[in-house]
C-alpha cells in the first residue's frame, strides 16, 4: 500500500482511502448543473420579493399610505402592531407542532423563521398554501425533511387554518346569525345550521384524533391522525391566531369609526367562513366586506390601509429581507466550506 506525502501536521492518507470517482467528468457536469439550478432559484425568489412588494404597494402611494398610518392614534396603532405581531407568532406555532406531528422536531428558532417567511410572502402571492409550501420546502429541505415530509407539515398547518376557522366562525354563526345571512344572503337558519356544522367538524376531528391510530392513505401519501393533545392544539392555537387578526382589524378602524371588537371579530370571521364555503361573489375581498357591513357608506379608507400596512406590507417587507439574506447566508456558507 503506497502512501501519499503530506505536508507536516497533516494526517497521511492512504491512496485506498480517496473517494473515487472525484475528478469524474460526468460528475463534475451533474455538480455544475445542480449549482446553476439552485443559484438560478436562489435569484429567481430574491426577484420574486421584490416584485411581490411592488405589486402589493403599487396601487397605493407613498403619501397615502404614510398619511393612513399618521392618522391613527399613536396608541391604537401600536396596539395593531401588537396584535400583528402576536398573530405571526402564533403562525409560527402551526409550524412548530406540524415539525412534531411529522417526527422532525426543529428548535422553533428556525421554525420561526421559516414559518414567518413563507407565510409574510405566501399573504401576498396568494394561494398562501402552496406559495408558502413552496417557500417551506426551500428552508426545510436544508434541514433535512424529505419532500413527503414538508408536505405533510403543510397539510397539517392547512388544516389548523380551517380548524381555527370553523370552531371561531361556529361560534360566531351561532351567536350572530343576522350576520352571517347579510354576508351569505342565506336564510338565518340555515346559518344556524352553518355554524353548528363548523362546530361539529372540529368536534368530528378531535373525535378522530382520539380514536384513529392507524395511518391512511390518500394515492402515494399516507397520513396520520395527530395525537389528541396536539388535536386540540390545532383548534386552540388556529382559533387565537384568527382572534389576533381580528384585533389588529378593530384597532385600525376604531382610530376612525365607533365599532366594537366583537362585531369586527364576528364578521372577520364569518366572511372568512363564508368564503372558504360558499365562495362569496361579487369580488369584495374580507377586509371590505367587514366595513361594508358594518359601516356601510363609510369612508375609512386610512384605517384599511393602516390594517394592510401593519398587517400585510410589513410583513412582506421583512419576510422578502429573511428570505435574500438566508439564501446569501446559504450562498456564502457553501463557498466557504466548498460545497455546492
Amino acid at each position: 500500500m503506497t502512501i501519499a506525502p503530506e505536508a507536516p501536521g497533516r494526517v497521511a492518507r492512504t491512496v485506498d482511502d480517496r473517494r473515487p470517482g472525484r475528478d469524474d467528468p460526468a460528475r463534475q457536469a451533474r455538480r455544475s448543473r445542480k449549482r446553476f439550478w439552485s443559484r438560478l432559484v436562489g435569484i429567481g425568489a430574491v426577484l420574486l420579493s421584490a416584485f411581490l412588494i411592488w405589486r402589493t404597494l403599487r396601487h397605493y402611494s407613498l403619501d397615502q399610505i404614510v398619511e393612513s398610518v399618521r392618522a391613527v392614534p399613536h396608541a391604537r396603532l401600536w396596539a395593531a402592531a401588537a396584535f400583528a405581531a402576536a398573530s405571526y407568532a402564533t403562525l409560527t406555532l402551526f409550524d412548530w407542532m406540524g415539525l412534531r406531528y411529522v417526527g422532525k422536531p426543529l428548535p422553533y428558532p428556525k421554525a420561526a423563521l421559516a414559518s414567518f417567511t413563507s407565510l409574510g410572502l405566501g399573504h401576498s402571492i396568494g394561494f398562501a398554501g402552496v406559495s408558502s409550501g413552496a417557500i417551506r420546502y426551500r428552508f426545510y429541505s436544508r434541514w433535512g425533511l424529505s419532500v413527503a415530509e414538508v408536505a405533510k407539515l403543510v397539510v397539517f398547518c392547512g388544516a389548523t387554518v380551517a380548524l381555527g376557522l370553523a370552531a371561531l366562525g361556529g361560534i360566531a354563526l351561532l351567536l350572530r346569525p343576522d350576520l352571517g345571512a347579510r354576508i351569505t344572503g342565506l336564510d338565518e337558519p340555515l346559518v344556524i345550521a352553518l355554524g353548528a356544522g363548523c362546530l361539529a367538524l372540529a368536534a368530528g376531528y378531535l373525535w378522530l384524533a382520539y380514536r384513529v391510530r392507524k395511518p391512511f392513505r390518500i394515492r402515494s401519501w399516507t397520513f396520520e391522525m395527530p395525537g389528541p393533545k396536539l388535536a386540540l392544539a390545532q383548534i386552540v392555537v388556529g382559533a387565537v391566531n384568527f382572534a389576533f387578526v381580528a384585533a389588529c382589524l378593530h384597532q385600525a378602524l376604531a382610530s376612525q369609526a365607533d365599532v366594537g371588537y366583537l362585531s369586527v371579530a364576528s364578521v372577520y370571521v364569518i366572511a372568512n367562513t363564508a368564503t372558504m364555503i360558499t365562495h362569496v361573489p361579487g369580488g369584495l375581498g374580507v377586509i371590505e366586506s367587514v366595513v361594508s357591513i358594518l359601516l356601510p357608506g363609510a369612508s375609512l379608507i386610512g384605517g384599511l390601509l393602516a390594517f394592510r400596512a401593519i398587517y400585510f406590507f410589513v410583513p412582506l417587507a421583512l419576510a422578502g429581507a429573511s428570505f435574500g439574506l438566508s439564501e446569501l447566508a446559504i450562498r456564502r456558507r457553501k463557498r466557504r466550506h466548498g460545497k455546492d
